[in-house]
């Protein structure tokens, strides 16, 4: 498990998070055990990593903060979706507006260039200029595909409190991490021990 540069470890990805870039751009922001929150984007510096950890931005780019505001506010609309996906209730007409803004803002048709040496090949445009619109425009497009495609009905948020991960559940495993499922049993655990404790002591005191 990795650690930030404040010492908190960084969470695996949870699963589905490895195919939809827009899932784990969502699961950059995390609440730990202790209410302690860990966001993966919270400067300029950790902003940039994230995306060229991912391919989203070549090497040597070197975000500012308003760029980097930009690719948390679009977190912050793509978890609504996935809160109102999950929850089963409709969407903000904000957080629809802004991930349809970011898909708009880039061109997503690869265009055709001319290598010298090695001929025709296609790639999409995004200058230096368009860093982050190029960017923005992959997740967005990453969310809708994810929202609206077979894997939808498979999405869940972590049922482990007091983590607020999503993730794309397999058979009936409803946790993002090992960790977080023995979180859960435990606190089952405890419940029910709890529970036959109180019941001891009624029948005791009747």
């Amino acid at each position: 498990m990795k650690e930030t540069l404040t010492g908190e470890p960084v969470p695996a990805p949870a699963p589905g998070a490895d195919r939809y870039p827009a899932l784990d751009l969502a699961n950059s922001a995390v609440t730990l055990p202790g209410g302690r929150a860990l966001d993966l984007l919270a400067t300029p510096a950790d902003a940039t990593g994230w995306l060229t950890g991912r391919d989203l931005a070549p090497g040597g780019s070197d975000l500012r903060e308003p760029c980097a505001a930009r690719l948390r506010a679009l977190r912050a609309e793509i978890r609504s979706l996935l809160a109102s996906r999950v929850g089963g209730h409709p969407a903000s007409t904000g957080a629809l507006a802004a991930v349809n803004e970011a898909l708009t803002r880039a061109p997503a048709a690869s265009l055709l260039h001319w290598d010298p040496v090695h001929g025709p090949y296609r790639a999409a445009a995004h200058p230096t200029t368009q860093l982050v619109e190029h960017a923005l425009a992959v997740l967005a497009a990453d969310a809708a595909d994810l929202l609206t495609g077979p894997d939808a009905e498979r999405l869940t948020a972590c049922g482990s409190a007091p983590c607020d991960r999503y993730l794309l559940r397999h058979g009936r495993r409803h946790w993002c991490s090992t960790r977080c499922g023995d979180r859960a049993r435990a606190a089952r655990a405890y419940a029910r021990r709890g529970g036959r404790g109180r019941r001891d002591r009624e029948t005791a005191e009747g």
